[in-house]
């Protein structure tokens, strides 16, 4: 069971107070651990690149992180810099606030803006469902598969409230199959990944990741 979880983790360290050689270790534990990606700020990714080089391991980076409120131009640049310097996925926040607003339009555009930036890369959406309603949830993982994005992703795990299995069943019942799910946020342990795959997360966004394996 530890390698099959293993697949499943984004192992992440995003706290600002990281430095380059706590970015290191994650590297280390993610190929000793043969976690799926690491998660890290775009700051980071030339040196995880570097740690990484030759190896299974993915790196994985945040934009418009963790708030979402930066311009549409702001986070496709963003995007565009970190897979330019060796990103292979990118976890985008949507701008929470204009889809409060009615604004769909504007939700659509920033994420297809940063789909595009991608250049074909693995775009998950954040919706930071601790600070949305049912319908809002339901409606921010139908924009963000209009807009092309391959992922829907509970939370920042700096908002409110983190992941929990009523909010990944109704993404997967939302999205339907064409659509990964990630389940970020609160995830600790390892009775909580696999209730979360049970309800249909694809990937798990932790700090975490080698006491889930372990328990």
């Amino acid at each position: 069971m530890s390698e099959k979880m293993a697949d499943y983790i984004d192992h992440t360290l995003l706290k600002p107070e990281a430095s380059e050689n706590d970015i290191r270790q994650l590297c280390r534990e993610a190929i000793e651990n043969g976690f799926f990606s690491v998660c890290i700020n775009a700051s980071y990714v030339k040196l995880a690149a570097r740690e990484l080089q030759g190896t299974a391991v993915k790196i994985c980076v945040v934009v418009g992180f963790p708030l979402g409120v930066t311009t549409t131009a702001v986070k496709t640049y963003e995007a565009a810099e970190a897979v330019e310097n060796g990103a292979d996925e990118v976890d985008m926040v949507i701008h929470i606030g204009q889809l409060k607003s009615g604004n769909e339009q504007y939700v659509f555009d920033d994420i297809a803006g940063v789909v595009r930036a991608a250049k074909g890369k693995i775009v998950k959406v954040i919706i930071e469902t601790s600070l949305l309603s049912q319908e809002e949830k339901k409606k921010a993982c139908l924009i963000a598969r209009k807009a092309g994005a391959a992922f829907v992703k509970t939370s920042t795990g700096f908002g409110p409230g983190g992941a929990t299995v009523a909010d990944i069943e109704l993404m997967r019942e939302t999205v339907g199959g064409e659509m990964g799910i990630k389940a970020s946020g609160g995830v600790r342990s390892a009775e909580t990944a696999r209730d979360m795959i049970k309800a249909g997360a694809n990937r798990i966004g932790t700090s975490s990741g080698i006491a889930i394996i372990q328990g």
